[in-house]
């Protein structure tokens, strides 16, 4: 498969006032076409950071990073984010805030917007504004809005992280379905350890101070998964060791 991210000896460092503060060290990674990655690891590792580099809102960095044939040098369209808090427009509707600048009016923009409603289960919700949604409804639209151009990478900065258990774990499952339907490329950073194995088809675990990849975890279970099967547990497992920690001492996880 064609890599549609490669990130080549990537360092960044942030100069505050009094010390330079080193947060990712010769980052080197290939993410394929269609794959699902999770980014793990302890607060301070970069991740988000990491994130940022991708969809180009900093690049103040060393190194290079190459998005479909394209490096990138600056936000493009061909990468979508998602953030934590879903930033709708309180003012617009779900249809309108699916379609930013373009035009309900315009047939292909009317299809394309139906179709992503349909995508994440919002029919019926066209005409209701944010303050008329849920937190995980909320987040729904926020992923239709931008998966509307077709971004070659989508990027997640632990979208559901605000959202109750029940909430989280629905939407989770609407995502694997959203990718499993779109096949788009994604980016997910988390605290979740299970939520990184239920979702992805590879888990980075990073080392903090300053942020290395530590360990490139293939997660080979089919879909659906299920978080209470062995195997579920063994990767669980694994990925703990290579966070130093010890499943009694895991607190600071999301398990």
């Amino acid at each position: 498969m064609i890599a549609t991210l490669q990130i080549n000896d990537v360092s960044k460092t942030f100069n505050n006032e009094n010390e330079k503060v080193h947060v990712l060290d010769n980052i080197n990674l290939s993410v394929k076409n269609g794959d699902f990655l999770s980014v793990i690891g302890p607060s301070g590792c970069g991740k988000s950071t990491l994130l940022k580099l991708i969809a180009g809102l900093d690049l103040d960095y060393e190194g290079n990073i190459v998005v479909g044939s394209q490096e990138v040098n600056g936000p493009s369209k061909e990468r979508g984010f998602i953030f934590q808090e879903h930033r709708l427009f309180p003012w617009l509707t779900v249809e309108k805030n699916i379609a930013g600048n373009l035009s309900l009016k315009d047939s292909d923009t009317r299809k394309k917007v139906d179709d992503l409603i349909s995508l994440v289960n919002l029919k019926g919700f066209e005409k209701a504004y944010p303050r008329q949604l849920s937190g995980g409804m909320s987040q729904r639209v926020a992923i239709a809005r931008a998966l509307l151009r077709n971004p070659e990478i989508l990027l997640l900065d632990e979208p559901f992280g605000a959202l109750d258990a029940f909430t989280r774990s629905h939407l989770q499952e609407a995502l694997i379905d959203i990718w499993g339907k779109n096949k788009t490329t994604m980016v997910l950073v988390t605290h979740d350890i299970d939520e990184a194995i239920f979702l992805s088809s590879r888990v980075i675990v990073m080392d903090a101070k300053p942020g290395r990849i530590k360990a490139n975890v293939t997660i080979d279970l089919p879909y659906p998964r299920r978080r209470t099967s062995k195997s579920f547990q063994e990767f669980r497992t694994v990925i703990l060791n290579h966070l130093d920690h010890k499943a009694e001492d895991a607190e600071d996880w999301s398990i």
